[in-house]
């Protein structure tokens, strides 16, 4: 089993778990949170147990360090989707390992009983073939809003948008390196030791 849950990174000058976004959270369950190596600037990353994160904690989280942030929602490891925020309201999203998302969002027959049976067949291999382009054609806007998204952040622009597309279409086995590698590709100062794996 991989890991699931939510990477959140954002930059502050103290210990991010301190944000009143967080006040919620029962006391042993904060102790369940792990923090990444930190990246030069304030850059942190928080690896959150599945249902300790909701979505409305984005935008609370920007308006709390008043810099960008993005989290990864990532599924046993095999896929993520990365939302990012910045301080302008401009967001952006992308799916990490595009073949096992397609996969699993394949659109499926209204009269399905048994998934395990539509599974491995022709029809099957359709919708995720059909998923998987319509993922595909989402990529280079993809790449654009995340290459704004590190700009607003005050990241200088040496990224380069072919090697984001490529990365947003590569594959790796833990979804968490992948978005460890899209930190570090879109200019954002590298880690001082390397991200555990989970």
């Amino acid at each position: 089993m991989g890991f699931s849950g939510h990477l959140v990174f954002a930059r502050s000058t103290r210990p991010l778990l301190e944000a009143p976004v967080f006040d919620s959270i029962n006391p042993e369950l904060k102790d369940t949170v792990h923090a990444w190596s930190p990246r030069p600037g304030g850059w942190q990353t928080l690896q959150f147990d599945h249902g300790l994160w909701d979505e409305d904690h984005l935008s609370d989280l920007v308006g709390w360090t008043d810099a960008a942030a993005c989290v990864a929602d990532v599924s046993d490891s095999d896929i993520a989707l990365v939302t990012g925020l910045g301080t302008n309201g401009q967001r952006w999203q992308a799916w990490l390992n595009l073949d096992t998302a397609a996969a699993l969002l394949a659109e499926e027959p209204e009269d399905l009983d048994d998934v395990s049976l539509w599974v491995g067949t022709p029809q099957f291999d359709e919708a995720v073939r059909r998923k998987r382009a319509e993922l595909e054609r989402d990529v280079p806007a993809d790449a654009g809003g995340a290459l704004a998204w590190a700009a607003a952040a005050g990241i200088p622009a040496t990224a380069q948008r072919p090697r984001i597309e490529e990365l947003l279409r590569s594959r790796e086995t833990f979804a968490e390196d992948l978005f460890s590698t899209l930190l570090d590709e879109l200019g954002f100062p590298l880690a001082t030791r390397p991200s555990p794996e989970p």
